[in-house]
Protein backbone atom coordinates (compact mmCIF):
# COMPACT_ATOMS: atom_id res chain seq x y z
CA UNK A 1 0.00 0.00 0.00
CA UNK A 2 2.73 2.41 0.85
CA UNK A 3 4.57 1.48 -2.65
CA UNK A 4 1.12 2.53 -4.26
CA UNK A 5 0.80 5.72 -2.58
CA UNK A 6 4.73 6.55 -3.23
CA UNK A 7 3.92 5.51 -7.18
CA UNK A 8 0.65 7.28 -7.13
CA UNK A 9 2.17 11.05 -5.24
CA UNK A 10 5.21 10.53 -8.14
CA UNK A 11 3.07 10.05 -10.61
CA UNK A 12 1.27 13.10 -9.63
CA UNK A 13 4.31 15.34 -9.81
CA UNK A 14 5.69 13.58 -13.04
CA UNK A 15 1.92 15.12 -14.33
CA UNK A 16 2.54 18.29 -12.83
CA UNK A 17 5.74 18.90 -13.91
CA UNK A 18 4.62 17.89 -17.85
CA UNK A 19 1.67 19.87 -17.61
CA UNK A 20 3.95 23.06 -16.25
CA UNK A 21 6.28 22.72 -19.02
CA UNK A 22 3.69 22.10 -21.78
CA UNK A 23 2.62 25.54 -20.22
CA UNK A 24 5.90 27.11 -20.01
CA UNK A 25 6.54 26.00 -24.12
CA UNK A 26 3.52 27.35 -24.91
CA UNK A 27 3.59 30.84 -23.29
CA UNK A 28 7.14 30.78 -24.76
CA UNK A 29 6.11 30.09 -28.11
CA UNK A 30 3.72 33.26 -27.78
CA UNK A 31 6.04 35.54 -26.43
CA UNK A 32 8.35 34.94 -29.05
CA UNK A 33 5.95 35.14 -32.44
CA UNK A 34 8.88 36.66 -35.16
CA UNK A 35 5.99 38.48 -36.75
CA UNK A 36 3.72 39.84 -33.75
CA UNK A 37 2.11 42.35 -35.82
CA UNK A 38 1.21 40.29 -38.31
CA UNK A 39 -2.43 38.76 -38.48
CA UNK A 40 -2.46 34.73 -38.59
CA UNK A 41 -3.39 33.89 -42.26
CA UNK A 42 -1.40 33.03 -45.79
CA UNK A 43 1.04 35.78 -45.77
CA UNK A 44 2.23 35.39 -42.03
CA UNK A 45 2.53 31.56 -42.54
CA UNK A 46 4.67 32.15 -46.23
CA UNK A 47 7.38 34.01 -44.18
CA UNK A 48 8.05 31.81 -41.30
CA UNK A 49 7.76 28.94 -44.14
CA UNK A 50 9.83 30.04 -45.93
CA UNK A 51 12.66 30.90 -43.48
CA UNK A 52 12.53 27.52 -41.79
CA UNK A 53 12.66 26.02 -45.14
CA UNK A 54 15.73 27.39 -46.43
CA UNK A 55 17.80 28.18 -42.67
CA UNK A 56 16.85 23.82 -41.73
CA UNK A 57 19.77 22.12 -42.81
CA UNK A 58 17.57 19.10 -42.99
CA UNK A 59 15.33 20.82 -45.74
CA UNK A 60 15.80 19.93 -49.94
CA UNK A 61 15.21 23.90 -49.67
CA UNK A 62 18.18 24.44 -47.34
CA UNK A 63 19.79 27.91 -48.40
CA UNK A 64 23.64 28.35 -47.44
CA UNK A 65 24.49 31.56 -45.43
CA UNK A 66 26.53 33.40 -47.82
CA UNK A 67 23.53 32.78 -51.01
CA UNK A 68 20.84 34.49 -48.65
CA UNK A 69 19.97 38.03 -49.92
CA UNK A 70 16.58 38.91 -49.32
CA UNK A 71 15.60 42.63 -51.23
CA UNK A 72 12.59 45.18 -50.26
CA UNK A 73 11.50 47.91 -52.61
CA UNK A 74 11.34 51.24 -50.22
CA UNK A 75 8.81 53.75 -50.86
CA UNK A 76 5.04 51.80 -50.20
CA UNK A 77 6.94 48.92 -49.02
CA UNK A 78 8.62 49.71 -46.06
CA UNK A 79 7.40 53.29 -45.14
CA UNK A 80 4.58 55.59 -46.62
CA UNK A 81 4.52 56.85 -50.25
CA UNK A 82 1.34 58.77 -50.52
CA UNK A 83 0.40 61.34 -50.88
CA UNK A 84 3.64 62.00 -52.96
CA UNK A 85 7.35 60.48 -52.69
CA UNK A 86 9.17 61.65 -49.25
CA UNK A 87 12.11 62.67 -51.84
CA UNK A 88 10.42 64.04 -53.80
CA UNK A 89 9.06 66.42 -50.97
CA UNK A 90 12.42 67.39 -49.74
CA UNK A 91 13.20 68.45 -52.99
CA UNK A 92 10.29 70.76 -53.53
CA UNK A 93 10.98 72.21 -50.16
CA UNK A 94 14.56 73.08 -51.08
CA UNK A 95 13.90 75.05 -54.19
CA UNK A 96 13.54 78.19 -52.21
CA UNK A 97 17.11 77.99 -50.84
CA UNK A 98 18.53 77.19 -54.47
CA UNK A 99 16.55 79.95 -55.98
CA UNK A 100 18.57 81.77 -53.05
CA UNK A 101 21.75 80.92 -54.17
CA UNK A 102 20.15 81.39 -58.05
CA UNK A 103 17.88 84.64 -57.62
CA UNK A 104 17.57 84.19 -61.63
CA UNK A 105 15.22 81.06 -61.04
CA UNK A 106 12.97 83.14 -58.82
CA UNK A 107 10.41 83.48 -62.38
CA UNK A 108 11.60 80.72 -64.18
CA UNK A 109 9.06 77.51 -64.40
CA UNK A 110 9.09 74.94 -62.34
CA UNK A 111 10.45 76.86 -59.76
CA UNK A 112 7.80 79.86 -60.35
CA UNK A 113 5.30 77.27 -59.75
CA UNK A 114 6.52 75.55 -56.74
CA UNK A 115 7.52 78.79 -54.91
CA UNK A 116 3.59 79.92 -55.07
CA UNK A 117 3.26 76.99 -52.49
CA UNK A 118 -0.14 75.83 -55.12
CA UNK A 119 -0.11 72.58 -54.26
CA UNK A 120 -2.61 71.58 -57.50
CA UNK A 121 -0.48 73.04 -59.20
CA UNK A 122 2.48 71.37 -58.15
CA UNK A 123 0.40 68.29 -58.61
CA UNK A 124 -0.17 68.70 -62.81
CA UNK A 125 3.64 69.68 -62.81
CA UNK A 126 5.42 67.37 -66.18
CA UNK A 127 7.92 64.56 -65.51
CA UNK A 128 10.23 67.15 -67.45
CA UNK A 129 9.69 70.25 -65.25
CA UNK A 130 10.38 67.79 -61.98
CA UNK A 131 13.70 66.60 -62.94
CA UNK A 132 14.70 69.78 -63.47
CA UNK A 133 13.99 70.37 -59.81
CA UNK A 134 15.57 67.56 -59.30
CA UNK A 135 18.69 68.29 -60.85
CA UNK A 136 19.07 71.69 -59.18
CA UNK A 137 18.12 70.15 -55.39
CA UNK A 138 20.16 66.86 -55.96
CA UNK A 139 23.34 68.07 -57.67
CA UNK A 140 25.66 70.76 -57.90
CA UNK A 141 27.31 70.13 -54.13
CA UNK A 142 29.58 68.13 -52.52
CA UNK A 143 28.53 64.52 -51.18
CA UNK A 144 29.44 65.55 -47.76
CA UNK A 145 26.92 68.86 -47.91
CA UNK A 146 23.94 67.33 -49.67
CA UNK A 147 24.08 63.96 -46.77
CA UNK A 148 24.43 67.31 -44.05
CA UNK A 149 21.34 68.66 -46.05
CA UNK A 150 19.58 65.37 -46.16
CA UNK A 151 20.03 64.66 -42.69
CA UNK A 152 19.15 68.12 -41.54
CA UNK A 153 16.04 67.61 -43.38
CA UNK A 154 14.91 63.85 -42.50
CA UNK A 155 15.42 64.60 -38.50
CA UNK A 156 12.51 68.30 -39.16
CA UNK A 157 11.01 67.59 -41.53
CA UNK A 158 6.86 66.60 -40.75
CA UNK A 159 4.14 64.53 -42.53
CA UNK A 160 1.18 66.60 -42.78
CA UNK A 161 -1.16 64.09 -42.24
CA UNK A 162 0.28 62.28 -39.08
CA UNK A 163 2.49 65.24 -38.26
CA UNK A 164 5.31 63.16 -37.32
CA UNK A 165 8.68 62.68 -38.87
CA UNK A 166 8.41 60.65 -42.16
CA UNK A 167 10.78 58.38 -40.85
CA UNK A 168 8.20 57.47 -38.06
CA UNK A 169 6.06 56.44 -41.37
CA UNK A 170 7.51 52.98 -41.37
CA UNK A 171 5.21 49.98 -41.46
CA UNK A 172 5.81 47.94 -38.28
CA UNK A 173 5.29 44.45 -39.63
CA UNK A 174 7.98 44.52 -42.50
CA UNK A 175 10.44 46.19 -39.96
CA UNK A 176 9.64 42.57 -38.08
CA UNK A 177 10.14 41.03 -41.60
CA UNK A 178 13.81 42.40 -41.73
CA UNK A 179 14.84 41.44 -38.40
CA UNK A 180 13.20 37.98 -38.59
CA UNK A 181 15.45 37.44 -41.96
CA UNK A 182 18.65 39.00 -40.79
CA UNK A 183 18.35 36.42 -36.91
CA UNK A 184 17.70 33.93 -39.63
CA UNK A 185 21.36 34.71 -41.47
CA UNK A 186 19.33 36.53 -43.81
CA UNK A 187 21.38 39.98 -45.65
CA UNK A 188 18.81 42.58 -45.87
CA UNK A 189 18.90 44.81 -48.92
CA UNK A 190 16.92 48.31 -49.94
CA UNK A 191 16.24 48.52 -53.71
CA UNK A 192 14.38 51.37 -54.37
CA UNK A 193 13.78 54.19 -57.24
CA UNK A 194 14.57 56.41 -55.50
CA UNK A 195 17.81 58.30 -54.62
CA UNK A 196 20.67 56.13 -53.39
CA UNK A 197 22.56 58.71 -51.95
CA UNK A 198 18.94 60.11 -50.28
CA UNK A 199 18.55 56.58 -48.52
CA UNK A 200 21.71 56.00 -48.02
CA UNK A 201 21.54 59.53 -45.28
CA UNK A 202 18.95 57.19 -42.79
CA UNK A 203 18.43 53.47 -43.91
CA UNK A 204 20.74 52.23 -41.24
CA UNK A 205 19.08 54.25 -38.48
CA UNK A 206 15.77 53.26 -39.80
CA UNK A 207 15.75 49.78 -40.98
CA UNK A 208 19.43 48.37 -39.51
CA UNK A 209 20.23 48.79 -42.87
CA UNK A 210 23.58 49.86 -44.00
CA UNK A 211 24.54 52.46 -46.50
CA UNK A 212 26.93 49.68 -48.87
CA UNK A 213 22.96 47.22 -48.61
CA UNK A 214 20.87 50.27 -50.54
CA UNK A 215 20.48 49.83 -54.07
CA UNK A 216 19.22 52.95 -56.03
CA UNK A 217 18.72 55.17 -58.76
CA UNK A 218 22.00 56.68 -58.73
CA UNK A 219 23.74 59.61 -60.64
CA UNK A 220 27.45 60.17 -61.12
CA UNK A 221 30.14 61.95 -58.97
CA UNK A 222 33.64 63.81 -60.22
CA UNK A 223 36.66 63.69 -58.40
CA UNK A 224 38.33 67.03 -57.07
CA UNK A 225 40.03 69.38 -54.57
CA UNK A 226 39.69 72.24 -52.87
CA UNK A 227 41.67 75.17 -51.67
CA UNK A 228 43.50 73.39 -49.13
CA UNK A 229 44.35 70.30 -51.29
CA UNK A 230 41.85 68.25 -49.50
CA UNK A 231 39.89 65.65 -52.17
CA UNK A 232 35.93 65.48 -52.21
CA UNK A 233 33.00 64.32 -54.69
CA UNK A 234 30.87 66.58 -56.50
CA UNK A 235 27.29 65.61 -57.44
CA UNK A 236 26.83 65.66 -61.12
CA UNK A 237 23.64 65.76 -62.98
CA UNK A 238 24.53 62.17 -64.33
CA UNK A 239 22.58 59.18 -64.39
CA UNK A 240 24.25 55.81 -63.82
CA UNK A 241 21.39 53.61 -62.86
CA UNK A 242 17.56 54.34 -63.02
CA UNK A 243 16.87 51.49 -60.48
CA UNK A 244 13.13 50.94 -61.12
CA UNK A 245 11.18 48.21 -63.46
CA UNK A 246 14.14 46.36 -65.06
CA UNK A 247 16.52 48.47 -63.51
CA UNK A 248 15.74 46.60 -60.60
CA UNK A 249 17.14 43.48 -61.18
CA UNK A 250 20.02 45.13 -63.31
CA UNK A 251 20.68 46.77 -60.11
CA UNK A 252 21.20 44.04 -58.05
CA UNK A 253 23.10 42.04 -60.91
CA UNK A 254 25.47 45.36 -60.64
CA UNK A 255 25.34 46.16 -56.89
CA UNK A 256 24.96 42.65 -55.03
CA UNK A 257 25.63 39.85 -57.46
CA UNK A 258 23.14 37.43 -56.49
CA UNK A 259 19.74 36.81 -57.19
CA UNK A 260 17.66 37.38 -54.22
CA UNK A 261 15.75 34.28 -52.09
CA UNK A 262 13.24 36.55 -51.26
CA UNK A 263 11.81 40.24 -52.55
CA UNK A 264 9.12 42.72 -51.69
CA UNK A 265 7.64 45.31 -53.02
CA UNK A 266 4.42 47.16 -53.82
CA UNK A 267 4.20 48.66 -57.43
CA UNK A 268 4.81 48.24 -61.23
CA UNK A 269 7.51 49.44 -60.63
CA UNK A 270 8.96 46.24 -58.78
CA UNK A 271 7.58 43.39 -60.86
CA UNK A 272 10.42 42.63 -62.67
CA UNK A 273 13.00 42.22 -59.05
CA UNK A 274 9.68 39.97 -58.26
CA UNK A 275 9.36 37.86 -61.46
CA UNK A 276 13.50 37.67 -61.21
CA UNK A 277 13.77 36.77 -58.11
CA UNK A 278 10.93 33.97 -58.24
CA UNK A 279 12.37 32.70 -61.77
CA UNK A 280 15.57 31.46 -59.12
CA UNK A 281 15.90 27.55 -57.93
CA UNK A 282 14.90 26.32 -54.97
CA UNK A 283 12.62 28.10 -52.28
CA UNK A 284 11.62 31.80 -53.50
CA UNK A 285 9.55 34.52 -51.93
CA UNK A 286 7.93 37.50 -53.97
CA UNK A 287 5.67 39.37 -51.86
CA UNK A 288 3.72 42.48 -53.03
CA UNK A 289 1.83 44.65 -50.74
CA UNK A 290 -1.62 46.18 -51.33
CA UNK A 291 -2.36 49.48 -50.20
CA UNK A 292 -6.36 48.71 -49.25
CA UNK A 293 -6.96 50.35 -46.10
CA UNK A 294 -8.34 53.94 -46.12
CA UNK A 295 -8.64 54.16 -42.71
CA UNK A 296 -5.24 53.39 -41.06
CA UNK A 297 -3.21 54.40 -44.27
CA UNK A 298 -4.28 54.73 -47.62
CA UNK A 299 -5.86 52.76 -50.47
CA UNK A 300 -4.89 52.98 -54.03
CA UNK A 301 -4.64 50.27 -56.61
CA UNK A 302 -6.18 50.45 -58.93
CA UNK A 303 -6.26 46.76 -58.64
CA UNK A 304 -9.13 44.97 -57.21
CA UNK A 305 -11.29 47.92 -58.10
CA UNK A 306 -9.09 50.64 -55.56
CA UNK A 307 -9.01 53.78 -56.77
CA UNK A 308 -6.12 54.76 -59.44
CA UNK A 309 -2.83 56.68 -58.40
CA UNK A 310 0.58 57.88 -60.57
CA UNK A 311 2.11 57.42 -56.99
CA UNK A 312 3.31 53.67 -56.22
CA UNK A 313 0.18 52.02 -59.04
CA UNK A 314 -0.62 48.24 -58.37
CA UNK A 315 -2.80 47.69 -61.42
CA UNK A 316 -5.52 44.87 -62.13
CA UNK A 317 -2.78 42.87 -64.11
CA UNK A 318 -0.10 43.02 -61.38
CA UNK A 319 -2.38 41.85 -59.22
CA UNK A 320 -2.95 38.92 -62.03
CA UNK A 321 -0.05 38.29 -62.40
CA UNK A 322 0.95 37.86 -58.71
CA UNK A 323 -1.80 35.07 -58.80
CA UNK A 324 -0.45 33.23 -61.66
CA UNK A 325 3.28 33.52 -60.65
CA UNK A 326 2.56 32.62 -57.13
CA UNK A 327 3.63 35.50 -54.93
CA UNK A 328 1.77 35.98 -52.06
CA UNK A 329 0.11 39.87 -52.04
CA UNK A 330 -0.05 40.96 -48.28
CA UNK A 331 -3.27 43.14 -47.77
CA UNK A 332 -2.73 45.71 -45.61
CA UNK A 333 -6.00 46.00 -44.12
CA UNK A 334 -6.11 42.16 -43.50
CA UNK A 335 -2.64 40.65 -42.34
CA UNK A 336 -1.71 43.71 -40.71
CA UNK A 337 -2.85 44.12 -36.85
CA UNK A 338 -0.90 47.67 -36.65
CA UNK A 339 0.40 49.74 -39.60
CA UNK A 340 3.11 51.98 -37.52
CA UNK A 341 5.39 51.57 -34.50
CA UNK A 342 3.50 54.28 -32.81
CA UNK A 343 0.75 52.49 -32.39
CA UNK A 344 1.99 50.61 -29.64
CA UNK A 345 3.14 53.30 -27.62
Amino acid sequence: MKSFVISSRLSCMIISALCALLFFISHAHGQTDPLPSWNDGPAKQAIIQFVQDTTDQASPKFVPPEARIATFDQDGTLWVEHPIYTQVMYCLERVPAVVKAKPELKNVEPFKTVLSGNREAMAKLSMKNLEKILAATLTGMTVDEFNAEVKKWIETARDQRWKRPYTALVYQPMLEVLSYLRANGYKTYIVTGGGQDFVRVYSEHVYGIPPEQVVGTAGGTKYGYAKDGKPFLTKEPKLLLNDDNTGKPEGIHLMIGRRPYAAFGNSTGDRQMLESTKAGDGARLSMIVLHDDAKREYAYGPAQGLPATKVGAFTQALYDEAKKQGWTVISMKNDWKVIFPFENK
